[in-house]
């Protein structure tokens, strides 16, 4: 029985260090994805500052007409 409680420790342990491991990778590609592309990411800001004021709008007249 006490082996077995091992087991799962050990089975627990390496997959939190998987996923910390895995989280790092995408951390690391993200911050170098935006580095890389950075004109590009804010043509798409800008692009969509119309469509967020749109829907700002319409919540605020949705909130007002109560």
């Amino acid at each position: 029985m006490a082996e077995e409680a091992k087991g799962m420790d050990v089975k627990k342990i390496l997959s939190t260090i998987f996923k910390v491991i895995l989280g790092l990778v995408f951390l690391v590609l993200g911050a170098w994805s935006i580095m890389l592309w950075w004109k590009d990411l804010l043509v798409v800001f800008k692009g969509c500052i119309g469509g967020f004021l749109i829907l700002a709008g319409i919540i605020t007249l949705a909130i007002a007409k109560e």
